[in-house]
Order: C-alpha cells, then sequence, then structure tokens
C-alpha cells in the first residue's frame, strides 16, 4: 500500500547538502573578491568583463548538490525513485536556472552603473 524504500539514500541525501554547502562557500568567496575589485576600481571604469567561468564552476557544484539533495530528500519521505527525480532534478535545474539569471543581471547593473547604484537601504 505505501511505498517504503528498502535501502533509503542517506549517505547520498548528507552528500549532496555538504555539497552544495561547500560550493555556496565558493561562490560567496569569488563574489566577494569580484565585488571588492570593483569596489577599488571602479566597475564601470575597470573594463572587466563579468566573470562567468569563475562563478559557473561553484554555481554548478551548487546545483548538482542541490539535485541530490532534492532527490535523495524526497525517496526519503516515501516517493518512489522515478517520481523523486521526477520531480526533485526539473525543481534543482529551473530554480537554478533563475538564480542565474537573476545574478547576471545584478552584476551586469553593477558593472554598468556603478557599485554605488546598487544601493538597497534607500
Amino acid at each position: 500500500m505505501y511505498y517504503i524504500p528498502e535501502h533509503p539514500p542517506y549517505f547520498l541525501f548528507v552528500f549532496g547538502l555538504f555539497a552544495a554547502l561547500i560550493s555556496d562557500i565558493a561562490l560567496w568567496g569569488t563574489l566577494k573578491v569580484i565585488v571588492q575589485k570593483w569596489q577599488d576600481e571602479g566597475a564601470e571604469t575597470s573594463g572587466s568583463r563579468l566573470p562567468v567561468k569563475q562563478l559557473s564552476v561553484p554555481f554548478i557544484g551548487i546545483t548538482v548538490g542541490l539535485c541530490v539533495f532534492l532527490c535523495c530528500g524526497f525517496e526519503i519521505f516515501g516517493f518512489p525513485p522515478l517520481i523523486a527525480y521526477g520531480v526533485g532534478i526539473p525543481v534543482a535545474f529551473i530554480t537554478a536556472l533563475l538564480i542565474w539569471l537573476q545574478l547576471g543581471s545584478m552584476l551586469t547593473f553593477v558593472e554598468r552603473q556603478g557599485i554605488q547604484a546598487l544601493d538597497l537601504d534607500s
């Protein structure tokens, strides 16, 4: 009647969370270095392009870790593997795509207008 997995993927669940968190720390450090460079030189006058290669590797790590985490989480909570992957993979990749587009638009805005234009307090 109910689907109960024989061997829930606890190890993959923890590994996915760990991979996403470690990749998040790498992305945070990379963004911190980029923004600091833009603050020192001025983003609109520095002539540097968006560092897509530097940002894409940690972001892909976050996406894959999140995908593994979601799929395994669905399996642990009783979904059959086919449904868990069918729901987890699209949710993870659509969320990652939307975040990537938002991050890119914010970095392009800062690159064109300068870091002072991104005043969130006013």
